[in-house]
């Protein structure tokens, strides 16, 4: 199927996609060899900081293509050029992600969507939603932002009470999921505006679950920010909000179950990886295993490794290994690169709790090297990076090595 994208409005119809005028100075390609060599970073380096090609940058910095947007600001972040680089691609924005996440909630407070539009329009929520699990966050951002923006078009369009609530309904799907990309990119500031949007919109819609997977995800943001206290309460709010049986209830169950392990809380950590393993077992497969607003009760095995291997109980390691090969196995016929990335973080911590440090190091810089560990799960990486290096394994130079090497920037 080609894939579907919002377009502006000319006259009664619409022609061509959203663009952002763009011109470079050419001094961007001397300015950008200029830093990679004060900065010694290499183009391979470079291509594992930004998630572009080695060829690609070289052009960049040859002057034989023009820069992105995307791309001067990844650069830019890269090389710790201070926006010097996004300076030199003079750009006409329509506004940054806080001010359109406002903007959206402002237009549905003040009705013609037709219904194939809709359709198409829910249909685009979850083509991205299963997209989540497969793509680079800073490549699925730009898509979530044109749906956005051609949403926020269709709020001042003439509308029944019925269509606008789709509308609406949409439209905090489509931010709740912008907000996580945001936080896996830890850019805080907008994944806050997105979430509250998401909330706002999923009120007005009277739509509980987008709530409950808004307060699911605010706990996550605090599990992997250390705010272990926090993420339990919202998990447990999660949970009160949401439907006994429902996908959102599920995984603020397994998320409270990883609060519980941070804090070194067994007893309370089995117990909640038991209500758990009872929710699941009622749960039929979801018909898009891969979608993230739907839960994969394949994924119980995942979670549990997970949180074994934080509250450093010895079954860890057995759980890891039967994670990670059954996501290796692919039996349902999708590859999940991000989930394998981490069920190899798993592995490695439950290793290390093992006593095997070498092998630990081995499959952790497998993990990184995979470039699929995002900001928002770098602090698991450093935390087996630390145990390697504590005990001594010989496999440690290799794995800090490809830690330096593809640790997103301004990460520690």
């Amino acid at each position: 199927m080609p894939e579907w994208r919002p377009v502006r409005r000319s006259s009664d119809c619409f022609q061509g996609r959203f663009t952002m005028p763009r011109t470079s100075d050419p001094r961007f390609g001397e300015r950008m060899r200029a830093l990679l060599e004060a900065g010694g970073v290499s183009y391979r380096a470079l291509a594992a900081r930004t998630f572009y090609s080695r060829s690609y940058l070289h052009e960049l910095a040859t002057g034989r293509k023009a820069p992105t947007v995307d791309a001067a600001e990844r650069v830019d972040e890269a090389l710790g050029a201070g926006g010097e680089l996004v300076a030199l691609v003079r750009v006409v924005r329509t506004g940054d992600d806080e001010c359109e996440a406002l903007e959206l909630a402002r237009r549905v407070e003040a009705s013609d969507v037709s219904a194939p539009t809709l359709e198409r329009l829910e249909t685009v929520v979850d083509e991205l939603a299963m997209a989540y699990t497969t793509t680079l966050p800073q490549h699925l951002l730009p898509r979530l932002r044109e749906h956005l923006g051609y949403v926020g078009q269709l709020v001042d369009a003439r509308a029944t009470i019925e269509q606008r609530r789709r509308l609406v309904t949409v439209g905090g799907w489509l931010s709740l999921l912008a907000a996580t990309v945001h936080i896996d990119l830890r850019q805080d500031r907008a994944a806050e505006a997105r979430l509250r949007t998401a909330v706002q919109l999923g009120g007005h819609a009277e739509r509980p679950e987008i709530l409950a997977w808004c307060l699911e995800t605010r706990a996550w943001d605090a599990l992997t920010g250390g705010d272990y206290a926090r993420a339990l309460d919202l998990s447990r709010q999660a949970q009160a909000l949401a439907a006994r049986g429902s996908s959102a209830h599920a995984q603020a169950t397994a998320q409270e179950g990883r609060a519980w392990a941070r804090m070194g809380r067994s007893a309370e950590t089995l117990g909640a990886l038991a209500r758990l393993e009872r929710q699941v077992a009622g749960m039929t497969g979801p018909e898009r295993p891969e979608h993230h607003y739907q839960y994969d009760p394949a994924k119980a095995m995942a979670y549990t490794a997970t949180t074994l291997a934080w509250v450093g109980d010895p079954a860890a390691v057995d759980f890891a290994r039967a994670a990670l090969a059954r996501l290796l196995a692919a039996d349902d016929g999708v590859t999940r690169p991000r989930r394998i990335a981490s069920a190899r973080l798993d592995l490695s911590l439950a290793l290390l709790g093992a006593g095997r440090a070498d092998e630990a190091a081995t499959v952790a810089t497998a993990a990184v090297e995979s470039g699929r560990v995002v900001a928002s799960n770098w602090w698991r990486a450093a935390e087996v990076l630390a145990g390697v290096a504590a005990a001594g394994a010989d496999e440690a130079a290799g794995l800090r090595d490809a830690y330096e090497t593809f640790r997103p920037h301004g990460n520690g």
